[in-house]
């Protein structure tokens, strides 16, 4: 053997080696793994909003939430949505309403440039609605000219359209808050005016009278005559209700389905209805924001800055899936512990997803520490993978989760074969017509990630001669993009989400050189950068030159990787190279930088960059790029 191919057969081998040890020295004591999940500062300005409007804004927290707001400004005056990105109007502005509130001086170099900027794209008028909502509640935008949402929306049965199961589990937590909100329209004083931010030019969208959108404009009208007559009695009692419907989602830690927007929009909905800052529930939900603060030492000071969601069972579960990939034993006690935090974050009781299954027993996992309304179809997956590695001490309780897992996950299939997030069948578009929903998505239809990760996760314990997984097969073929990939709906984007529908279909038992994998491998080849890796900016979902196109990362490469690794194509020079690139840009502790966002919230309008990607994709790929270039069988399972 040459020197050159002993290098070359070593560096993956060392790297591995590396990132294993450095991903078990990231476990906490009592079993998990949980990397921060990094957002943009319209969480840090809203939370400064939130704690102005409530009066319990510190000096503390305005000047270092401030200092993590400044540190995220661009070159151009602007803040984005994620790294690279380019300038985002709402964030922006919300941006500089924080740093206003903070004190910073207007006429200062980067106040100036922000300013500009947001004049020469249409000043506060061009915002999202939501963001005109947070100024509206200081007097800097009419409640006039919102859409109109009201509370009796949560009164509606489940056969009207727009009822509250048509949204999605994270669209309906932030809705029902919101019309308390935007019904009694409160205004409190802001310390500051942002007359300087307004342009005077109102932008209406023009629509056909006798279009979708157009109707639901004649709608809005409609709701907004009568928001200023309602009927006394339905309107008390939907507000009684929506309370009602708010207390009773509250999660153990305080939060709302463990994220920001229904989080803070129930803070502020309750307070609005009455509820003293003294009261249980909103004294819990204010102190569980603590948790979701990230607080670091700069030479500028202390910054603080809030997470907008954590993600522990999701991170701990591919920490686990890496590991056994990575050669860790079955029995290792690092894996036994994980396993003990998983099965106990199993959610046994029925929530929203039941109006569209009520005869489905539950039996799923959700994202975060403590949610035990709304598990989710994607992390079940993964448990259910991840536990079926595990040699554990008690295999009849880790059998029967696994076993209630695989049942809920199945029943929550969608009418077309395909799975989403959250929910069965949360398909109805009308929603989306709604002028209150420009930002972000708020239907839960199925998509190519979260399907593919169920079909495998079906095949691997023994279910893929199943109706469902011949169902998730057929879906995943006719979702296939016209190009060979598949579209990424929770991660950037065609390279995850054909990362994902690669190792499904060859788990399905799919032949390799099937024309739907032969597309899928050729498309990845063309899309490999020079320098070895692979990488997909986010714009992407709005622009299709940027498909399959951006800056070489970790986890990208890795899930590239992934899927010509599931097709046995382990000694090509196309996965030589992307390993070569995981090999050559590791840090000496193992690692890897990335401080690119590949996480999606909303395609669009919401990105996340979930630090420990970067780490356990890696190890995952390595691992089995190791096994199969020794002749073993890939795979966790």
């Amino acid at each position: 053997m040459t020197e050159e191919l002993l290098q070359r057969t070593a560096a993956p081998a060392e790297a591995l080696a590396a990132a294993r040890e450095h991903l078990l020295s990231l476990q906490h004591e009592q079993g998990w793994w949980k990397g921060e999940l990094e957002t943009n500062v319209t969480m840090d300005a809203e939370d400064l909003l939130l704690r102005r409007f409530l009066g319990i804004l510190t000096k503390t927290e305005t000047e270092q939430a401030a200092r993590w707001i400044r540190s995220r400004q661009r070159a151009d005056g602007t803040w984005a949505q994620f790294h690279g990105g380019p300038g985002d109007l709402s964030t922006t502005v919300e941006a500089y309403v924080a740093l206003k509130l903070a004190g910073d001086d207007v006429d200062s170099e980067h106040m100036a440039a922000a300013r500009a900027w947001i004049l020469e794209r249409g000043g506060i008028e061009a915002t999202r609605v939501f963001t005109r909502i947070w100024l509206a509640l200081f007097g800097e935008w009419s409640w006039d000219d919102l859409p109109a949402m009201p509370p009796e929306l949560v009164l509606l049965p489940p056969w009207v359209p727009l009822n509250l199961a048509d949204w999605g589990c994270w669209a309906r937590q932030t809705i029902v808050p919101l019309t308390v909100v935007c019904t009694l329209r409160p205004r409190r004083d802001l310390g500051v005016g942002l007359a300087e931010l307004h342009s005077g030019r109102r932008r209406r969208r023009k629509v056909p009278r006798l279009s979708c959108a157009g109707a639901f404009q004649v709608l809005d009208r409609a709701l907004h005559s009568y928001q200023r007559r309602p009927l006394k009695g339905l309107r008390e009692h939907a507000m009684r209700r929506a309370a009602e419907w708010i207390v009773a989602r509250q999660e153990a830690d305080g939060s709302w389905g463990g994220i920001q927007p229904p989080w803070v929009y129930s803070l502020l909905a309750l307070h609005l209805l009455g509820y003293p800052l003294g009261h249980p529930v909103l004294r819990q939900g204010l102190a569980g924001l603590e948790r979701f603060l990230v607080r670091e030492e700069t030479p500028e000071g202390t910054v603080r800055r809030l997470e907008a969601c954590q993600s522990p069972v999701w991170d701990t579960v591919l920490s686990m899936q890496a590991l056994r990939d990575a050669g860790l034993a079955a029995d290792h006690p690092a894996l036994r512990r994980a396993a003990d935090f998983v099965l106990a974050e199993e959610i046994r009781v029925k929530g929203d997803w039941s109006v569209r299954r009520p005869d489905l027993a539950p039996g799923g996992w959700a994202f975060e520490f403590d949610n035990d309304g709304y598990p989710d179809i994607d992390d079940t997956a993964e448990v259910v993978l991840a536990l079926n590695g595990v040699d554990h001490e008690r295999p009849g309780a880790v059998r029967a989760a696994i076993d209630r897992g695989v049942r809920w996950m199945s029943g929550m299939q969608s009418a077309d074969g395909g799975w989403g997030a959250f929910d069965a069948d949360n398909t109805r578009e009308l929603v989306n017509e709604l002028p209150f929903c420009d930002f972000g998505a708020v239907i839960d239809p199925p998509s190519a990630d979260v399907t593919a990760h169920v079909v495998e996760a079906l095949c691997v314990l023994g279910r893929g001669e199943g109706e469902a997984v011949r169902r998730g097969v057929r879906w995943l073929l006719d979702h296939q993009e016209p190009d060979g990939s598949w579209f990424g709906r929770w991660g950037a984007n065609h390279v995850y989400g054909t990362g994902a529908a690669v190792p499904a279909l060859v788990r399905a038992g799919m032949r390799r050189d099937h024309l739907a994998l032969r597309r899928a491998v050729r498309w990845l080849e063309v899309h490999q950068n020079e320098d070895g890796g692979w990488g997909e900016d986010l714009r992407s979902y709005d622009d299709p030159v940027w498909v399959g196109r951006g800056t070489s990362t970790a986890s990208q490469t890795a899930w590239a990787l992934l899927a010509l690794l599931a097709v046995d194509l382990h000694d090509t020079d196309a996965v030589r190279r992307g390993v070569g690139f995981l090999a050559e840009t590791q840090r000496p502790d193992g690692t890897w930088d990335e401080p690119q966002f590949t996480g999606t919230g909303f395609p669009g309008d919401f990105y996340i960059n979930y630090h420990l990607y970067r780490l356990v994709f890696p190890v995952t790929a390595l691992g089995r790029y190791e096994q199969a270039r020794r002749g073993q069988s890939g795979g966790s399972g």
